[in-house]
């Protein structure tokens, strides 16, 4: 049994997030600054410092645990 309601709005698919844009490797190197920004941090010579730090411990792969 449908719990919509039938007169209820759907999203259009025009704005469904296609799922290669849903995917944070590009095959591209991961920059302190794609570090900072996934954080939701300004970039500030702290931040990117942080993120410098990060990037050398745990590799480009600690960009996807930050990112759904």
């Amino acid at each position: 049994m449908p719990t919509s309601q039938p007169g209820a709005a759907r999203p259009s698919p025009d704005r469904v997030t296609p799922d290669n844009l849903l995917h944070t490797r590009t095959g591209t190197d991961v920059s302190p600054e794609d570090l900072v920004l996934a954080t939701g941090r300004d970039l500030t010579p702290r931040s990117l410092e942080w993120a410098r730090r990060k990037l050398a411990e745990e590799g480009p792969g600690t960009i996807e645990k930050l990112l759904p």
